[in-house]
């Protein structure tokens, strides 16, 4: 197993966080080997903890967002419990809260103040839709910001509008505090100075609209519902097997002519001037698809996606969640570790950022408190 030093060994992150977006951000900095410290409140910590109870009793978000972390409670409306806090931001390098707007703020921990007083400490303030504007106070569910930001508009089916299967916005804002963080100590690596970072939920799944948002204001039309298709390329979607079905994806005219010549033997309509062009093909949505179809019926799923594969046409197989337990790429590349928790060992993929040196941290999962005394009469 590599040796080399962790990336973020050293650091110190401070997290008043809650749900998924912050707590995704701070345990890939804990992964990355940063020591984060999760302060929870006295009435059950952080509210994930109590969305279900499927991991040996534990709740999969919980689990999933907040290995590597340790758990501190504190009441913050309580005097020592607060100068607490202000002693461990004393020593942190980066604060990141999601509590509601103004929150933070009023309980003694407003970015303004934190850095006067400590000009080389990274903050982060995570919201629902930004620090101002008339939206600043609403609540920001994923699904909810999903729906504001169009992205429930393009996603589903013909027939009916979905959000997605997992939490986008969640992620996505997630992923930008990460970035933020990683880019502020690295600027704090040649200047010395910290850095007030704000991030929203909102301005994260604006951002990812980019093509969609770009269609509407300059093409004039509302990109469509699709399902698994692709509202701007054709074929791109799921295709009858004999036994199932399978996706796939082309995405230009070498791609077309790969599969028309070398998996579903119609040669003969690589050139014809109905279907030679992206452009041609979309305009025909239904009769590519339908004749595409016709010949992806003949062939078993497994059969097809060794075909396709061989002729380097893009494609893949619709996987039920035990397909990805299961999957032959995650054995074949040893992506499973196990973590612990307060309930027993559980599996765990890896990070996705893989390090040539060094295996990135795999923490065990902190029950609610169980660094209190410990980090209470370390900062005391």
């Amino acid at each position: 197993m590599p040796q080399g030093t962790l990336p973020l060994d050293g650091i110190t992150v401070v997290a008043l966080e809650q749900a998924v977006a912050a707590p995704l951000a701070t345990r890939h900095l804990a992964d990355l080997g940063a020591r984060v410290i999760k302060v929870e409140r006295p009435d059950g910590g952080d509210f994930a903890r109590n969305y279900d109870a499927d991991v040996n009793g534990l709740a999969s978000h919980f689990v999933w967002l907040n290995r590597g972390k340790e758990s501190i409670v504190l009441d913050l409306r309580d005097d020592a419990d607060n100068a607490l806090l202000h002693k461990l931001l004393a020593r942190a390098d980066v604060f990141v809260q999601n509590l509601a707007p103004g929150a933070a703020a009023r309980l003694g921990f407003g970015a303004d103040d934190l850095r006067a007083g400590h000009p080389r400490l990274i903050v982060v303030d995570l919201s629902g839709y930004g620090d101002d504007g008339p939206y600043r106070d609403r609540k920001a569910y994923d699904m909810l910001i999903q729906a504001e930001t169009g992205l429930i508009s393009v996603t589903g089916t013909p027939d009916a509008a979905a959000k997605t299967g997992v939490p986008a916005a969640d992620i996505g804002a997630g992923l930008y505090v990460l970035t933020s963080v990683l880019s502020a100590l690295v600027r704090r690596g040649v200047t010395g100075e910290g850095a007030t970072v704000s991030v929203s939920m909102f301005d994260a799944i604006a951002e990812w609209m980019g093509h969609p948002l770009y269609i509407r204001m300059y093409g004039g039309r509302q990109v469509e519902r699709a399902g698994v298709g692709h509202a701007a390329i054709v074929p791109y979607d799921r295709y009858p097997t004999t036994d199932g079905e399978i996706l796939i994806g082309v995405q230009n005219e070498r791609g077309w002519a790969s599969l028309m010549t070398d998996v579903l033997g119609r040669p003969e309509l690589v050139d014809d001037p109905r279907y030679a062009t992206n452009i041609a093909r979309v305009e025909r949505r239904a009769e590519v698809d339908g004749l595409v179809a016709a010949e992806t019926a003949k062939f078993t799923t497994a059969d097809l996606d060794t075909r396709l594969a061989a002729a380097g046409v893009p494609a893949a197989e619709i996987r039920e969640l035990d397909g990805l337990a299961d999957h032959p790429q995650l054995s074949a590349r040893d992506r499973w570790r196990t973590v612990g928790t307060e309930k027993g060992d559980v599996r765990a993929i890896l990070p996705p950022m893989t390090f040539a040196d060094v295996e990135l941290a795999m923490g065990d999962v902190p029950a609610l408190g169980e660094h209190t005394d410990k980090i209470r009469a370390e900062f005391a």
